[in-house]
């Protein structure tokens, strides 16, 4: 039997490390180890017998792991291993964690026992100490120096009061003994553009709003930057029923997390934070929202940075990897290929090893085109794509389009289209598509989706296996975000009439 114990402390109290290391499915946030990870037969993370099933980063294969103990009393769980790659037989172990009467600090716990074939103790006794707890407890601690060392943690005592005031200097604490972040029970004003009623972008007007403090499962967050997108602009005129006016717009941003409501685990006072998703609300300085719908920033990706990548981002992830799943050789037609979601699909696929033939409007979107990897820049102004398709793949057309442009390209699309190929139409920046006669598309045997964004990261698993490839892709550098356009927010109706003049290039930002 082989036993494995190593031991950290940290400079945090035990309330904020229990308040990260808590969701057992919540290692894929911390743990470098860990790529992928998702809880089986949709049950609670924290319900014990839960199923984790996660994919390691290093390629190395996919283990199921099973919550066997948990407690609140005495923040620590225990599990097993069901299945593995590597041959840790009858696999249990246990992290606790125990206050350090000095400082506020907290020991953390990590042992195990398990049996190996022979001669692979060694080996495996290394893996298991060095390549999981250790490097797990170097991700923790900087996980926890990121955020503050715990800042906004509710324990008693001068220190825990002085930490807090520092971290948020404009919040007044107040120190308590229950195990829950101390953070003010009062609203907050926050500037913000507000949608009075549906129309013409002179219908968002800057107001003052009350910011309500979080809820269960809430974090408040200042924002820092805030994305722009075509569907801000569908919001705005009512076409998305995403928005019942007065209220602000905007689905996508990036901040600090100011407080933490009872029952958050896994983020932390000063973490710095990005998401993309409904509901909407993001074109303000501060808001309240799930704390599971927020995404936490690697130290390489800064805020303006995620703002601008994480809906356009994690879109064209879902497109490139579950919608239609390309591969190299594939030929590829991405419409607005100089956009923010067009250019992002053209450095992945192009990544991936496909050929990527684009639209543009001007040769100076062309140029952009060409340095993201599109084999073929189209200038529509110049030329009609359908037959400047025909000749690049010699008459047997694209394996699929991404098109979210809409009525002015959907069935032209469709001409563009190889035998058996896919229309993937993800938007309608020119208007919505007429409808269609589905037997016209039998002549090809072609596929149609109308992919629904909520519905490919509309859950907190969803959201966390998404943006993990997306901000590795940014961290390898496969893809790279063009910041061509940032507005202050008191600017946000002039960015709405340049979006739709499509007078933009790349991501565009507010900055509050």
């Amino acid at each position: 039997m082989v036993k494995v114990r190593k031991s950290i402390i940290v400079d945090a109290p035990v309330e904020a490390v229990w308040r990260l290391l808590r969701d057992f499915n919540g290692h894929a946030d911390w743990h470098p180890a860990v790529a992928e990870s998702r809880i089986e037969d949709g049950r609670l993370s924290d319900q014990i017998g839960c199923v984790r099933r996660f994919t390691l980063s290093d390629g190395g294969g996919e283990l199921r792991e099973q919550l066997l103990a948990l407690s609140d009393v005495e923040p620590g769980f225990t599990y097993c291993i069901l299945d593995a790659p590597m041959p840790l037989m009858g696999y249990v172990a246990t992290m606790r964690l125990k206050p350090v009467t000095d400082g506020g600090r907290t020991l953390i716990e990590w042992e195990s026992s398990f049996t190996t074939p022979p001669g692979a103790e060694r080996e495996l006794a290394d893996l298991v100490g060095d390549g999981i707890y250790e490097a797990g407890f170097a991700a923790i601690k900087a996980r926890l120096d990121r955020g503050g060392q715990g800042a906004g943690a509710s324990v008693s005592g001068p220190t825990a009061v002085a930490r807090t005031s520092a971290a948020q200097p404009d919040l007044q604490p107040r120190a308590e003994t229950a195990p829950q972040p101390s953070t003010p029970a009062v609203p907050i004003e926050a500037g913000a553009m507000v949608l009075e009623r549906y129309g013409g972008p002179d219908e968002m007007v800057w107001q003052t709003l009350s910011v309500p403090p979080p809820g269960p499962g809430q974090v408040r967050l200042r924002h820092t930057a805030i994305g722009l997108n075509y569907i801000d602009v569908y919001c705005r005129t009512g076409y998305f029923d995403l928005l019942t006016p007065p209220g602000p717009l905007g689905m996508e941003a990036a901040g600090v997390v100011t407080d933490v409501g009872e029952g958050v685990h896994g983020i932390l006072p000063g973490d710095r934070v990005a998401y993309a998703c409904p509901p909407v609300g993001a074109y303000t300085e501060s808001r309240t929202m799930d704390a599971e719908l927020l995404a936490v920033l690697p130290d390489e990706i800064d805020d303006a940075t995620a703002a601008a990548a994480m809906l356009k981002g994690m879109t064209a992830e879902f497109l490139l990897h579950r919608v239609h799943p390309v591969k190299a050789g594939d030929t590829v037609l991405v419409h607005a290929v100089a956009g923010g979601v067009g250019s992002l699909l053209c450095q992945w696929a192009s990544h991936i090893g496909a050929t990527v033939i684009g639209t543009v409007s001007s040769e100076e979107k062309a140029r952009l085109a060409r340095a993201n990897g599109c084999a073929h820049p189209i200038v529509t102004t110049h030329e009609d794509f359908v037959p400047r398709v025909a000749a690049i793949t010699e008459g047997r057309g694209a394996d699929v389009v991404y098109d979210a442009v809409g009525r002015d390209t959907f069935m032209r699309s469709y001409e563009a289209l190889a035998v058996c190929g896919h229309l993937v139409s993800f938007g309608q920046a020119s208007g919505p598509i007429e409808p269609i006669d589905i037997g016209a598309f039998a002549g090809k045997s072609a596929t149609v989706s109308r992919p629904n964004y909520g519905h490919y990261v509309g859950s907190a698993e969803a959201v966390r296996a998404i943006s993990r490839r997306l901000f590795e892709a940014l961290r390898q550098g496969t893809l790279r975000v063009e910041i061509g356009q940032r507005f202050p927010l008191r600017e946000a109706a002039e960015a709405h009439r340049r979006l739709e003049a499509r007078a933009m290039m790349g991501s565009s930002i507010l900055v509050p």
